[in-house]
C-alpha cells in the first residue's frame, strides 16, 4: 500500500510540474507582446540633427549622404555664432529668398541656412511657413547670444553664481552638522532598541554592531546627498555663464534625465501601485479574518465536529498560502515589467527549474498533507517507523520530527513516512490497551503449568501492566532443546513500553531464580541416561506463595 501511495504522489508531483511548465508556455503564447513604440525610421536615426546654440535647441535639419545632418547642423550653428559676434546691435535684419535648393535664410545679408523640401516633408509643413519659423528661431538665437555676452549679463551671471555658491555653502554646513550629530543620535536609539535582541539571542546579535551599521548607513546617505548637491551646484554655476552652458546642459542631461525618467515612470505606475495596495490590503484583511476564526476554534469558542485539534494551524497555514498565491496571481499583471519579453523568459526558466528540481519537494509536500489529515498519528503519539522509535513532536509539510527515547531529534521525510509501516503505540482501538509480550525458552524438564504460573506472576509484579484482562501465556514453539513460552499482558501506558519491558524482564528473572528454574537451556552433544522430561503433574505453590503460607501459619 505504501509503495502504491508513493508512486501516486510522485505521479501527481510530476504532473503538477509539467502542468506548471505548460501553463507558463501557453500564457506566453496567448498573451500578445505589448505594442512597442513605433520604431524610428532610418531618416530619424541617421539623417536628422537638432541645431543647438549655447545649449538651446533651435530646430532640426535633414541631412544627406553628401552633407550629413550632423555636419549641416554644426555649420548652421557656426554661422549663427559668427553673425552674433560681428556686431552688438540689438536687432537683426532677416531675409528669405527662394533658391534652387529651397528657401535661403539671410541674417544681416549673410546666408545662414537653407530650408529644403525634405525639411518641410519631415516637419509635415509647407516649406514657406517652415522657412519663416526657422528665420524667427535664428533671429532669436542671435539676439540671445549677444544679450548673454554683455557686461550687464556677465554681472548677472556672476551674481547668480555667487548666489548658488552661498546656497551650496549653507547646504554643506547643514549636511556636515547632520553628518556629525545624526549618526550618533540614531546609533544610540538603535543600540537601546537592540539590547533586548542581544539578550534574547545570547549575544549572537550584538547591539553595538547593529548601531555601527546604522551609523555607517546614515553617514553614507549624507555623503551621497552631499555629492549630489555638489554635482548640481557645479551644473548650476556653469549654467549661469553662456560660454560654459553647453557643459552644464550635458551634466544635467546625464543625471537629471534618468532621474526624471524614473520619476515619470513612478508617477505613471501610481495607478497600478494603488491597485496592488488594495489587493494587499484585502488579502491581509482576509488572512486576519481567517486567523481570528481558527484562533476561536483553538480556544473552543467555535466548535467543529470531527476536526482534530492538531489540524487547526496547519489548515490555517494552507488557507493563508492559498490566499497569498491568489493575490499574487491577481496582482501579477500590475507589476512593472511583467508583460516584457525578458520577464516572460525568466518565468519560463523558473518553470523549467521547478519542473526539474522540485519532484521530491512536491512529493514530500503532498505526503505531508496525507500524513496530516489521514489521522494515523497525532502530536505526542509514540510511534515506530522502520528502525526509528519515538514521540511525534511536529508534523510539517516537508518532514515530521520525532523525539526518540534517547532524547534524540529525528527528522523523517513525509514521503518516507507515508511509504513505510507506522506502528502507533498511543492509539486506542478497543479500550484494552497494548499487548506487551516477550518470549523465554525453558527446557522440557520443567512442567508447563509451573512455567506459565511463573510468567504470569512476573507480569503481575510489573507495575504498569493491567491485571484485567489477566495476563496469559502462549506456547509459540517446540524447539530442539526448549519450549518457547510467550507472556502477554495488557497496558495503557504505550509511551513507557521500553521501561515496562525492562521491568518485565527483571521480574521474570527474579521469579525464575526464586523457583530454581534456569531460563537458558545449554546445548549438548550427547544425551544423558535420564530423559529430560517432567513426570510430575505440577500443582504446587510457587516460592513466594509458600513463604506467604509459612508466614500465615507462624502468625
Amino acid at each position: 500500500m505504501g509503495t502504491i501511495t508513493t508512486w501516486v504522489i510522485k505521479g501527481m508531483s510530476t504532473a503538477a510540474c509539467v502542468l506548471l511548465f505548460v501553463i507558463t508556455a501557453w500564457a506566453q503564447e496567448q498573451e500578445p507582446l505589448p505594442a512597442e513604440d513605433t520604431p524610428k525610421t532610418l531618416d530619424e536615426e541617421i539623417f536628422v540633427q537638432t541645431i543647438e546654440v549655447d545649449g538651446e535647441p533651435l530646430f532640426a535639419v535633414r541631412g544627406s549622404t553628401a552633407l550629413p545632418a550632423e555636419e549641416r547642423a554644426a555649420l548652421v550653428a557656426k554661422r549663427i555664432v559668427d553673425i552674433a559676434t560681428r556686431s552688438e546691435a540689438k536687432d537683426v535684419v532677416m531675409r528669405i529668398e527662394r533658391s534652387e535648393l529651397g528657401q535661403s535664410i539671410f541674417a544681416d545679408n549673410t546666408m545662414v541656412s537653407v530650408t529644403t523640401q525634405a525639411d518641410a516633408v519631415f516637419e509635415k509643413m509647407d516649406v514657406d511657413v517652415l522657412a519663416t519659423l526657422h528665420a524667427e528661431a535664428i533671429k532669436a538665437a542671435i539676439l540671445a547670444y549677444r544679450a548673454n555676452r554683455t557686461d550687464e549679463a556677465f554681472s548677472h551671471s556672476t551674481l547668480t553664481a555667487l548666489l548658488w555658491s552661498g546656497i551650496f555653502a549653507l547646504y554643506c554646513i547643514v549636511l556636515l552638522w547632520l553628518r556629525k550629530r545624526v549618526p550618533q543620535f540614531v546609533a544610540g536609539i538603535v543600540e537601546q532598541r537592540t539590547r533586548v535582541i542581544q539578550e534574547a539571542t545570547k549575544d549572537i546579535v550584538q547591539s553595538r554592531a547593529v548601531s555601527d551599521i546604522a551609523k555607517f548607513v546614515i553617514r553614507l546617505l549624507v555623503d551621497v546627498t552631499l555629492f549630489a548637491g555638489f554635482y548640481y551646484y557645479l551644473s548650476f554655476v556653469l549654467h549661469s555663464f553662456p560660454n560654459t552652458r553647453p557643459v552644464a546642459e550635458l551634466l544635467l542631461r546625464y543625471v537629471t534625465g534618468p532621474i526624471l525618467g524614473l520619476l515619470k515612470g513612478f508617477v505613471s505606475f501610481l495607478p497600478n501601485l494603488i491597485t496592488l495596495a488594495i489587493i494587499a490590503a484585502i488579502t491581509r484583511w482576509m488572512i486576519k479574518g481567517v486567523y481570528l476564526f481558527f484562533e476561536s476554534v483553538d480556544q473552543g469558542v467555535v466548535e467543529l465536529k470531527s476536526f482534530e485539534r492538531h489540524w487547526i494551524w496547519p489548515t490555517y497555514n494552507l488557507i493563508r498560502g492559498t490566499l497569498i498565491l491568489t493575490a499574487a496571481v491577481i496582482g501579477f499583471p500590475y507589476i512593472p515589467g511583467s508583460d516584457s519579453a525578458a520577464f516572460q523568459g525568466l518565468t519560463i526558466l523558473v518553470g523549467v527549474m521547478v519542473s526539474l528540481g522540485s519532484n521530491s519537494v512536491i512529493s514530500n509536500v503532498l505526503a505531508g498533507l496525507f500524513v496530516l489529515y489521514k489521522r494515523s498519528m497525532n502530536i505526542g503519539d509514540r510511534i515506530r517507523v522502520g528502525e526509528y522509535y519515538g514521540d511525534v513532536m511536529q508534523i510539517k509539510l516537508m518532514e515530521t520530527y520525532l523525539k526518540s527515547v534517547k532524547n534524540e531529534l529525528i527528522s523523517i521525510p513525509n514521503a518516507t513516512l507515508l511509504s513505510s509501516e507506522v506502528i502507533n503505540y498511543s492509539s486506542k482501538i478497543d479500550g484494552k490497551g497494548l499487548l506487551l509480550h516477550t518470549t523465554v525458552g525453558i527446557g522440557y524438564e520443567e512442567p508447563r503449568k509451573k512455567v506459565e504460573a511463573m510468567l504470569v506472576e512476573a507480569a503481575r509484579r510489573t507495575k504498569g501492566l493491567k491485571n484485567t484482562p489477566a495476563p496469559f501465556v502462549l506456547v509459540t514453539g517446540l524447539l530442539d532443546f526448549a519450549v518457547n513460552y510467550q507472556i502477554n499482558a495488557f497496558t495503557t501506558r504505550g509511551s513507557y513500553l521500553p521501561l515496562l519491558l525492562s521491568d518485565l524482564h527483571k521480574n521474570i528473572t527474579d521469579v525464575f531464580n526464586e523457583n530454581g528454574v534456569q531460563i537458558m537451556t545449554p546445548h549438548y552433544e550427547s544425551d544423558t541416561a535420564e530423559l529430560k522430561i517432567s513426570d510430575e503433574d505440577w500443582d504446587e505453590p510457587l516460592a513466594h506463595e509458600r513463604i506467604q503460607q509459612d508466614e500465615r501459619q507462624d502468625g
